[in-house]
């Protein structure tokens, strides 16, 4: 295959606001610096992320991976 038919996967990332814990993980380890935490407070009192740019995900999951409370996901996306 050829670098110039090669087809980079795009993903759609989905927070739920109020599982969120506010630890961050899913903002240090995503590679394309696609999250970011919000200044807004979720129902627990705590800061969620918010996607910042939606460009930039690859669909890699390691946001999905690294959430201890299963707060985030990703789906490819056909962008």
């Amino acid at each position: 295959m050829d670098y110039e038919e090669a087809k980079i996967p795009l993903g759609r990332v989905t927070i739920i606001e109020d599982r969120c814990k506010g630890c961050a993980f899913c903002v240090e380890y995503c590679p394309n610096d696609v999250l970011e935490l919000s200044k807004n407070f979720n129902k627990k009192g705590y800061h969620p992320p918010y996607v910042q740019k939606p460009e930039g995900c690859v669909n890699c999951g390691f946001c999905e991976v690294i959430c201890p409370e299963f707060a985030i996901y990703v789906e490819e996306s056909d962008q």
